[in-house]
């Protein structure tokens, strides 16, 4: 026997009978899930006049990885190396091609293998997504339609699954891989993948057009203000106060839509987070990337098949504050658990950070009033917003905006509370003053020289005197570009 050959490839056809495969009448067009390699140039998906494969000639393509997924122990093939799997399915496609009589060059059969070995030990069509680095956001909507983020627009991209059954696999896989279950019984689960992306699966009968996955790609380059620069989400101003409100540990909720790039921020946030703060993080899905040595990370957990053991954010917000944190980073708050972290910022936890989605910083605020109120506390309206005024200080919005570029649009003090109302006061507010000729919005940014409510926190971390010199900087910058 070769050195090479196995025995659980290539022979099993010896055992079972397998339909002919129908000689294809042209060289088979490469696999649309395989246009995206690693080291390839990212195709312009969703362009149009972009070439896909017929129905008939994907049909072909389908009926040939079954053939060929037939012929292999996916167990044994499982404990290969991958370079070593690949090979092997490799030379079970040439066998099969050429005991068929199908007209396939060594480049197709390459993709076609490629795909399989994706299929069996990782998910399948998706793999080439999750390897293109300048993808955000992966969305399938059934068997036949799935789209990408890229550059903050989304668009289509040719990748096919063969049919429901094999698209429910993949998200079965996914849930599997964390310990969850998702079936028609139990068709909604949150997962992470092993590199930290996001997952969310949906299943008919919720869906009407086949299970519905929606992936945020964990970023593998831990995120910072230089960054966010390149990308024109902030202002070199903008990105120097918030450093200073960073450093000086002001409580801060970051609030926006989703997809606005409130976790990005968070995650460059805590970079000006001292080293020798004890940091306790509480995540539906762990996304934050924090690189602090003393950090405990916390992530809920769902009921399970009896209906038991749920963990929700508020329990670990609660339990958070037993284990003596410096700071805690709650990755969204949507409930009950805003009143359990207003609780924690009033009570000696400054430069906590937490995100919210809403549309402005006053749609923020009144949001987090009704989450309180969610916590059956009792607690007037007055109450309510007192706490919000003495646990808050800052409140950073952000918007995915029509060019496809996150920015930040405002960032307001908490200023204090007359009557029922809750003061804001501006520290800077963007506008959009035009459009460039390539689509990118031209933004202006306006700067407030209104003495902050958390002046004596920037007095007592010797930060005043940067405060005044970057707002000064900020005005004269945001003059010089209206003048202009």
């Amino acid at each position: 026997m070769d050195e090479f050959e196995l025995p659980v490839f290539g022979h099993k056809h010896h055992e079972e009978p397998v339909q002919p495969v129908k000689p294809v009448a042209a060289p088979a067009p490469l696999p649309a899930t395989h246009k995206l390699e690693q080291n390839a140039p990212s195709p312009q998906s969703g362009h149009p006049g972009e070439a896909q494969p017929a129905p008939a000639e994907r049909a072909e393509i389908d009926r040939l990885s079954m053939v060929c997924l037939s012929r292999i122990d996916a167990g044994a093939a499982a404990t290969l190396p991958p370079d070593r799997l690949l090979f092997e399915v490799e030379r079970v496609i040439s066998e099969l091609a050429s005991e068929q009589h199908l007209q396939m060059n060594g480049r197709e059969q390459r993709e076609l293998a490629a795909e399989l070995v994706d299929d069996m030990v990782g998910l399948g069509p998706l793999e080439p997504l999750l390897r293109d680095d300048s993808i955000n956001d992966i969305l399938v909507n059934g068997p036949d339609h799935t789209f990408v983020e890229r550059g903050g627009k989304i668009v289509p991209v040719p990748v096919h699954f063969r049919d429901w059954e094999h698209l429910t696999n993949v998200c079965q896989r996914i849930a599997a891989s964390v310990g969850r279950h998702v079936d028609e019984s139990s068709p909604m689960v949150d997962a992470r993948l092993k590199d930290g992306s996001r997952v969310n699966i949906v299943l008919p009968p919720l869906t009407l057009d086949g299970p519905a996955i929606a992936i945020r790609k964990f970023s593998k380059k831990p995120m910072d203000f230089a960054k966010l620069l390149s990308y024109g989400s902030l202002t070199p101003a903008m990105a120097e106060i918030l450093e200073i409100c960073a450093r000086c540990r002001l409580n801060i909720i970051i609030s926006g839509g989703t997809g606005s790039g409130k976790t990005t921020l968070m995650n460059a946030l805590s970079r000006f987070i001292d080293p020798s703060e004890r940091i306790i993080t509480v995540e539906d899905v762990a996304e934050l990337q924090l690189e602090q040595p003393d950090i405990v990370r916390m992530e809920t957990k769902p009921l399970n098949l009896e209906g038991k053991g749920e963990v929700t954010t508020r329990d670990l917000v609660r339990n958070a504050l037993r284990m003596r944190p410096d700071r805690i980073i709650v990755g969204e708050v949507r409930g009950a658990e805003a009143f359990d972290m207003l609780q924690a910022m009033n009570t000696g936890h400054a430069g906590s950070l937490s995100t919210i989605h809403a549309n402005s910083s006053r749609d923020a605020l009144a949001r987090i009033e009704n989450m309180v109120q969610m916590s059956s506390m009792g607690l007037s309206s007055k109450s309510i917003r007192t706490e919000i005024v003495g646990a808050i200080n800052l409140i950073v919005q952000l918007e995915r905006q029509r060019d496809g570029v996150r920015r930040v649009t405002e960032v307001m003090d908490i200023a204090g509370i007359e009557g029922d109302t809750i003061l804001l006061g501006e520290i800077f507010k963007l506008r959009i003053v035009g459009e460039a000729t390539d689509g990118k919005l031209i933004p202006q940014t306006h700067f407030s020289r209104i003495r902050p409510s958390f002046y004596e926190q920037l007095q007592y971390f010797n930060l005043e005197r940067h405060w005044v010199e970057a707002m000064e900087d900020a005005t004269h910058d945001a003059g010089m570009a209206e003048n202009v």
